[in-house]
């Protein structure tokens, strides 16, 4: 089926639009669209087992046996409906179309029913036909074929998606937090994938897969469909989570058509409500929502992060508040299965990030924690540069982060950078964002690429060798090291010190405090070289003036704020025998791990500032990974010549059209 045929049958759905003109809001149709589109799409499906389903149920309806497992059978799925009803029938009986349906959708198995459920579908049956709308609505959607045999299970979930983006703008919401372009899914599973080839195609291959944020199921479906490709006779196991309900409720509809268990999908926050607790899974793939912050479940995720720490999932840091992207991945890594004696078990992740994980947040923070704790672990397979404007909701740059704890050999202690920001085509019609695809030919490219991509790191003359890096895990550290120069002061009393002498808290505490500021202005205009000088010259005036020194640490701290003027060639001030740190003057490195870092003082910083000093107590390792600077290629400006050249040109065609206006 082409693209054209999933847009027919879009149109068709969301021409029921038409009819709900005026009694609902635009933002609304959807609440309409979409759970009439999932129960035509169930009806289509039990069509040709309707009858006799309902036969059978209609034998066991008063045998006291509870007929589930006979009614399974029969249908030849996991759901059914035991009525003999139809939307057909049921809309040609608008005056009983209202309690027809509710008949109906009540006759299908509780898995199917716990679908609509989550469209509120009972309050719009009642509003539609409140509205004289309901057989109408119902009218068109019998003309609509979604029948299996006309529309496969991967066609249905284009339309499904275009039903959602259209949904999405008429409600200003934003499409791309329910599904990802399939070319992109395409890419994903061949790159998480591609190294299990052989071992996907063995006799009784049995495959677990997990989304943790799978909107429509969209992935989920990819890997179920790729792996079948490899092998006929796997056994796939798709598990999801999702939080939006008509997203949750059109992949499960989905999963259940396709014959896998339903129940595998979970409804909910992951972080704060994980359906798949304490399960592993042997490939996990997800496209998180960019930049949402998590604040919502902010208690939960602290709690675990607190009391679990590296027993629980989010042991490794808390990202900042407004972007859980992280929160996700430290998700899907707890459920790793581990890797055996042999080498065998362990996982494999793909998840799709913006550029803000990447290099977010300093040495220390959350994000280089989590970083850290990635790259340390050597779980960190690849990363991959996406074309910008590839998805429906925004068009910054994109990324695909790969991680495994079974990395080959030759990858240990390596992370792939692979830049395919250039293998893409415009389309013909934008949707929303997005202006490009990936063609077929650009993702055979990068999965051929990313597959040989630590021989053509180490070809030079291999056509795409400046398209992929090979770095160590180290290679991404960095010692934040705190270079402090010390605090110099002259002393002196000038207007500005009467002034901050009238300020200062601490001073003007004192019983005295009169009694020093008419001793500071006996000295207006002296300056000394030294506190010792200073103190002295001070305590003689305060003395002459019938007062008493203060003493103690806070009035000697607050006096030397108030006399004390910052100065290159001023007094190196101590504490207990050591130079007193500036603060105006602290400044901060970022040291490659490995290299010492007094011979980095010694090298980049003594040259210029000779008194400087680390203090290693401050010191912090960092990880960011800058993936946009190492492919970064110097382009050398125009020269002048050839600019001066051009601004002549274009003079010269400026006047001769003003010399054709004057004409």
């Amino acid at each position: 089926m082409n693209s054209s045929k999933h847009t027919e049958l879009a149109n068709h759905a969301w021409s029921v639009a038409d009819l709900l003109r005026g009694d609902y809001k635009q933002s609304d149709y959807g609440k309409v669209i979409l759970p009439f589109t999932v129960l035509r799409r169930l009806e289509c499906v039990l069509e040709p087992t309707r009858d006799k389903v309902a036969e059978i149920a209609e034998q066991h309806k008063d045998s006291g046996i509870d007929p589930d497992r006979f009614l399974r059978r029969a249908a030849g799925h996991s759901f059914y409906n035991r009525s003999r009803l139809t939307l057909k029938k049921i809309a040609a009986d608008p005056q009983n179309a209202g309690k027809n349906l509710h008949v109906y959708v009540g006759a299908f198995s509780d898995n199917a029913r716990g679908v609509l459920e989550r469209f509120d579908f009972a309050q719009q049956i009642k509003k539609l036909d409140d509205a004289d709308l309901l057989y109408k609505v119902m009218g068109r959607f019998t003309d609509l074929d979604l029948r299996p045999e006309v529309v496969p299970n991967h066609n249905m979930g284009y339309i499904f998606e275009e039903l959602i983006r259209r949904f999405s703008e008429q409600s200003n919401e934003t499409a791309g937090e329910h599904f990802t372009p399939r070319e992109v899914i395409q890419l994903m599973v061949r790159l998480l994938v591609a190294p299990d080839g052989d071992a996907l195609q063995l006799p009784g291959a049995v495959r677990t897969v997990l989304d943790p944020a799978c909107g429509t199921g969209g992935m989920l479906s990819a890997m179920d469909d790729l792996i079948t490709e490899l092998n006929p006779d796997a056994t796939v196991e798709v598990y999801g989570q999702e939080l939006n309900p008509e997203s949750w409720a059109i992949c499960r509809s989905d999963l259940m058509i396709k014959g896998q268990d339903p129940e595998n999908i979970a409804f909910g926050n992951s972080f704060s409500d994980d359906g798949h607790a304490r399960k592993t899974f042997d490939y996990m793939l997800a496209n998180p929502p960019f930049g949402v912050e998590w604040k919502k479940v902010k208690e939960a995720v602290e709690d675990e992060h607190k009391s679990l720490g590296d027993a629980g999932r989010f042991g490794a840091g808390l990202p900042r508040i407004n972007d859980g992207s992280l929160l996700f991945l430290q998700h899907m890594v707890s459920k790793m299965k581990p890797v055996d004696v042999n080498g065998g078990g362990g996982s494999r992740i793909a998840i799709v990030f913006n550029g803000s994980p990447l290099f977010t947040g300093a040495a220390g923070s959350g994000e280089s924690e989590i970083r850290r704790w990635i790259l340390e672990n050597d779980w960190l397979e690849g990363i991959v540069a996406l074309p910008d404007q590839l998805f429906y909701n925004t068009g910054i740059s994109t990324y695909f982060w790969i991680l495994t704890n079974r990395k080959s050999p030759d990858h240990k202690g390596k992370v792939v950078l692979l830049d395919a920001r250039d293998q893409w085509e415009k389309m013909r019609k934008s949707l929303g964002d997005k202006r490009k695809a990936l063609g077929k030919e650009h993702i055979a490219t990068v999965v051929k690429l990313y597959g040989e991509s630590l021989a053509v790191a180490g070809d030079a003359e291999h056509p795409l060798h400046g398209k992929v890096k090979v770095f160590r895990n180290e290679d991404f550290g960095y010692q934040r090291i705190t270079v402090e120069r010390p605090l110099k002061l002259r002393f002196e009393v000038t207007e500005e010190t009467l002034a901050a002498l009238e300020a200062s808290k601490t001073i003007q505490k004192l019983p005295q405090a009169s009694v020093l500021a008419d001793a500071f202005k006996s000295l207006m205009g002296t300056s000394w070289g030294t506190k010792q000088e200073a103190w002295l010259a001070l305590k003689d005036a305060v003395v002459q003036a019938c007062g008493t020194w203060p003493t103690g640490a806070p009035f000697n701290k607050a006096l030397r704020e108030v006399v004390g003027v910052r100065d290159p060639e001023g007094e190196v001030q101590l504490v207990k025998g050591q130079p007193e740190p500036d603060a105006e003057l602290r400044d901060y490195e970022n040291v490659p791990l490995g290299e010492d870092v007094e011979e980095y003082l010694a090298r980049e910083v003594r040259p210029h500032v000779p008194d400087a000093w680390i203090d290693h107590s401050k010191t912090k390792i960092g990880y960011e990974i800058p993936f946009t600077r190492h492919f970064y290629v110097y382009e050398p400006p125009r020269p002048l010549a050839e600019i001066d050249a051009e601004l002549k040109a274009l003079e010269a065609e400026i006047q001769g059209l003003l010399g054709e206006v004057t004409e």
